[in-house]
């Protein structure tokens, strides 16, 4: 092959200064790695266009041919060029080590080698290594019943989907946290290098503390386009790459060309270098060198991968540039079945990586070619950490019930409900150093977390300043993992959970929607392995949200926004779960349950403020087991129909509830009113449609089938229609919660605004049932009064009345 115009080979040697710590491979070795690529190249390009003939034992022909031709060629070979190169040095180095694909749809590329080393066909053995199970294995992709174009869970191997672009080198540092014998070898699409997740995900390596963990080697590839668009970092000077990479704090190192043998010798020598820079690191600070003495972060090696897209494909096609082009992006030659000379011309393709060279007679990969693969768990596809199930040991938990707030009154006493939390993880922290970690954007002592600090502090291996020591926090040796950036904690917390860890994640409220798409692949991927049973359960995904809605009275409109929830209820109800606790005890119940769950992503929301506190644990563990429930304390319709059901959903939505009960009874003592608080957000759906879902029965009997229904909600109200519209009580279900109104405003006032508060609940009831509606005049008037009075003490004093902030259940 000749070098195309925009790749030049003047580049392709390892920095001055990196030294390779072996012999690169002489001649013959590259020429079977260059045969064990092509096999893969091979086999690549035959799972986007055939589903019989896999070994083109005969001429190729249409009735060979998949009807619809789904997949993308464009990055495969080169990630298929980087899994060969990566199995030299494992069994050169005996190196624990996984594989990222970053690039999306680019499944073939990993696909192909995961096959040839064995692992396919040890998990499905239908896909047998022979002709039969090849044909079988070329099949299935991009065809219905069978699997993406992704690296999907069911890819052995894989952590992490192409389709998730921008979490490649997030999720590869996850899986290096505490894993200090992994090599985690992540290719970075330079398509998905546009992203913002990626570009702030560069600065992991600030986080990488080369005592305790393993390393990241990041290739990125550069094939020059997107679907039909140049890639911005594939079109920039060499030096301003460079230079761009060196100002993230990494050391880049540059392997461009196309000639295959020219970019197989110096892919060898910079991945040698690369690797002895690595275990250089590694080894000068565990042996207590300047790096370890100095508390400074390490400089990292990296690879710029620069070859054509769609390397060793068509060159042209009517006439069209393809390779090193756009137009390989997805399938080079498009209309085989109607053209007969793109037939011929996949054949010449297909034919011109010489299968019977690679193959034996029985269809298998020659063995000289399969000695070149690592074996057992040292094959990437299957390392035991990329199944992390397969290695995840359950956290030493301390009793949740020492940590119970006294409660001997409900709806007296105010505490901080999250500050106790903080408490319960620091001793979770302490007894499980070396799988346990906090993940926060720099709130968690904004989010009264900050127990945690007494057993390890946060991680920082940049510089200190003087200052630093007087409240700073900081650690190099710290477990708290704190960056201003979601996309990035939340990759490294998903890394670590599937690698086989634990984890925990706070953030406010306004800000978890930057995770969103984050969130819907992780609960896309736990769906998909609920029916893989050779993947193993990992720890769930607790996300804490807190500084909530109804408290961001002083930050105004844009920390307003409780509408993560609508988020979650989309995925699979296999997955996910939502509490919304009302206070310390329950919330200490809750996290308890969810760290010790699998598989699940547990939302739990819970404001950091002073709060009311109502059950104690005992009454808090009943609670939350049964997820929703009558507080009898708060009702007086015993034995008796009720006249109405309050309930409260949340917990400034509880207090107000509770406070608008309160009024109805002291102002119409002889209505009978149920008073029910839900904590499992998803006890309302029928059982049919999730796993905690209530019977009919059993929520009729609760909310009753004919009884109006007051329910004041944390979030958008919609919402709790959107889940009890099956019921048989909905007609009557009146839901107030978030509507979009709000902005600097005093606690109270943001509730009036937003119809949440006290006053328009017991104003509802009041329309709402008939023997009130003419009888409750004045009590209606006296409450329209007392909405208007919180209003202008709150303009005049920029404050509650001191009435309302210290408001108690009266009874």
């Amino acid at each position: 092959m000749t070098a195309s115009p925009q790749l030049t080979s003047d580049r392709i040697t390892p920095a001055p200064g990196l030294q390779a710590n072996a012999a690169p491979p002489d001649s013959e070795q590259l020429k079977a790695m260059d045969a064990y690529w092509r096999a893969c190249c091979y086999l690549a390009a035959g799972m986007i266009y055939l589903r019989e003939n896999p070994l083109l034992r005969e001429p190729l022909n249409l009735e060979h041919i998949k009807q619809r031709l789904l997949g993308h060629w464009g990055a495969s070979p080169g990630l298929a060029f980087v899994y060969v190169h990566m199995n030299r040095i494992i069994k050169a180095h005996q190196q624990s080590a996984i594989f990222l694909a970053g690039p999306g749809h680019g499944a073939p590329g990993v696909l192909a080698p995961v096959y040839l080393e064995g692992t396919y066909s040890e998990i499905y053995p239908n896909k047998s290594e022979d002709a039969e199970g090849l044909r079988s294995f070329f099949k299935q992709f991009s065809f219905p019943g069978g699997i993406g174009s992704h690296c999907t869970p069911e890819t052995p191997g894989s952590i992490h989907e192409g389709g998730e672009l921008g979490y490649s080198i997030s999720h590869a540092f996850g899986a290096a946290l505490d894993n200090p014998d992994l090599l985690v070898t992540v290719v970075v699409g330079d398509g998905e290098a546009e992203t913002g997740p990626l570009a702030t995900s560069w600065h992991s390596s600030k986080f990488l503390n080369p005592i305790r963990d393993g390393a990241v080697l990041p290739v990125l590839h550069l094939n020059g386009y997107k679907i039909n668009n140049p890639t911005l970092l594939s079109r920039i000077p060499h030096e301003e790459l460079a230079s761009l990479m060196r100002g993230y704090g990494w050391e880049p190192h540059f392997v461009e060309g196309d000639d295959p043998m020219t970019m197989h010798q110096t892919m060898a020598t910079t991945l040698d270098a690369c690797y002895a820079k690595i275990r250089s690191i590694q080894q000068q600070a565990r042996d207590g060198g300047p790096l370890l003495n100095q508390a400074k972060r390490a400089i990292w090696p990296m690879i710029v991968l620069r070859s054509p897209k769609g390397w060793t494909g068509p060159k042209e096609v009517d006439g069209h540039k393809v390779e090193g082009f756009w137009r390989a992006h997805q399938v080079p030659l498009a209309g085989v079945r109607e053209n007969p000379e793109h037939l011929a011309q996949l054949e010449a393709w297909l034919r011109s990586y010489k299968p019977e060279e690679l193959f034996d007679a029985e269809g298998r990969l020659m063995p000289e070619l399969k000695a070149l693969a690592p074996t057992s768990t040292l094959r990437m596809s299957a390392n035991p950490h990329a199944n992390g199930g397969l290695l995840r040991r359950s956290l030493r938990m301390p009793d949740f019930n020492s940590y119970a707030l006294d409660v001997p009154k409900p709806g007296v006493q105010r505490a901080g409900n999250t500050y106790p939390l903080g408490v319960f993880l620091r001793d979770i922290m302490a007894e499980n150093m070396t799988n346990f970690r906090v993940f926060g954007p720099d709130e968690n002592s904004s989010n009264k977390l900050q127990a945690i600090y007494a057993v390890s502090k946060k991680l920082w291996l940049e510089d200190y300043l003087p200052e630093d020591e007087d409240g700073g926090e900081l650690s190099p040796d710290g477990r708290v993992m704190e960056m201003l950036s979601e996309h990035t904690l939340e990759g490294w917390l998903e890394g670590y959970l599937l690698t086989g860890r634990h984890g925990f994640f706070s953030t406010y409220e306004a800000f978890v929607h930057v995770i969103d798409s984050m969130f819907n692949q992780h609960a896309k991927w736990l769906s998909i392995t609920q029916d893989i049973p050779w993947r193993a359960p990992i720890s769930s995904l607790n996300l804490l949200i807190t500084s909530t809605v109804w408290r961001q009275d002083h930050n105004g409109f844009t920390h307003q926004d409780p509408g993560f929830l609508d988020v979650v209820v989309n995925k699979d109800p296999d997955v996910i779960r939502i509490y919304l606790p009302p206070d310390v005890n329950t919330l200490l119940s809750t996290a308890n349950h969810c760290l010790k769950s699998r598989d699940y992503v547990n939302v739990i929301v819970s404001d950091k403020q002073q709060h009311l506190q109502y059950l104690d644990m005992d009454a808090a563990v009943r609670h939350c087991t049964k997820g929703l429930g009558i507080w009898d304390w708060a009702s007086n319709d015993e034995d008796e129909e009720p006249d109405l059901v309050m309930v409260g959903c949340g917990d400034i939505p509880t207090k107000e509830a509770l406070a608008a009960t309160a009024l109805l009874r002291e102002s119409f003592p002889e209505l009978k009113i149920r008073f029910i608080n839900v904590v499992d957000l998803l006890r309302l759906l029928p059982e049919r449609e999730h796993p905690h879902g209530l019977s009919d029965r059993d929520f009729d009997g609760l909310f009753t089938k004919d009884r109006h229904v007051i329910f004041n909600f944390h979030g958008y109200p919609w919402l709790i229609h959107r889940l009890t519209y099956a019921r048989t009580n909905h007609h009557n279900f009146h839901v107030r919660g978030y509507k979009e109104k709000g902005n600097i405003n005093t606690p109270m006032e943001l509730a009036i605004n937003n119809e949440i508060d006290r006053y328009t609940l017991a104003i509802d009831a009041i329309n709402r049932l008939p023997e009130l509606q003419v009888k409750g005049a004045h009590v209606r008037e006296r409450l329209r009064d007392q909405q208007i009075e919180c209003r202008n003490h709150a303009y005049k004093f920029g404050i509650d009345l001191p009435e309302i902030d210290n408001w108690t259940w009266p009874f």
